[in-house]
């Protein structure tokens, strides 16, 4: 029993070391204007390859995007009588859903790097917007705006991308990397 408490209190103590050195180290960087400016900080300054995780997430993103969003809609799969269509739906929803994620993803990998970061930070309103439409492409309540909205997200994303030197390549994920 003694040995577990002084691990214990060990652990207690290295906790809160960490802890006082981390709020001491945090300084606020403001430009002469008073607002801050965008830089790689916290935890997302050692991110390692953050740029390769950006472009791997987003491509994966655009890839989805295209293949299960906008290509079916165009199809018309996605209309009433439409063979395949709750399929169609189904995978679009789950595309919608993996599209934000990967979209959240590489805005944090983003974050890691100082070019990347000022380019992309303007994008967050845009990713957010699609947060819901993986639940509306799933129950089948889409529209034109809706397909366009995550054809929009995605070229500014892979725009941002190319203008930091971070050129997004649309990669397809699979069916099961979708569910997963």
């Amino acid at each position: 029993m003694p040995r577990s408490v002084s691990r214990g209190v060990v652990a207690l103590l290295l906790s809160c070391a960490l802890l006082l050195t981390t709020a001491a180290c945090n300084d606020d960087d403001t430009s002469a204007s008073g607002a801050a400016t965008p830089t790689a900080s916290g935890s997302f300054e050692q991110q390692k390859l953050a740029k390769t995780r950006f472009v791997a997430n987003a491509g994966l993103a655009a890839g989805a995007t295209y293949q299960w969003i906008v290509k079916p809609y165009r199809e018309g799969k996605f209309k009433k009588g439409a063979d395949g269509r709750t399929f169609a739906l189904v995978k679009a929803g789950l595309a919608g859903a993996f599209t934000y994620n990967r979209l959240k993803a590489a805005l944090n990998n983003a974050k890691g790097d100082p070019l990347l970061s000022k380019a992309v930070a303007p994008l967050t309103a845009g990713i957010e917007s699609l947060k819901e439409l993986g639940t509306k492409l799933r129950k089948g309540e889409v529209g034109d705006a809706d397909v366009g909205a995550f054809e929009s997200v995605i070229n500014s994303v892979k725009e941002a991308g190319k203008s930091a030197g971070a050129e997004v390549v649309e990669k397809v994920p699979s069916t099961s990397q979708l569910g997963g």
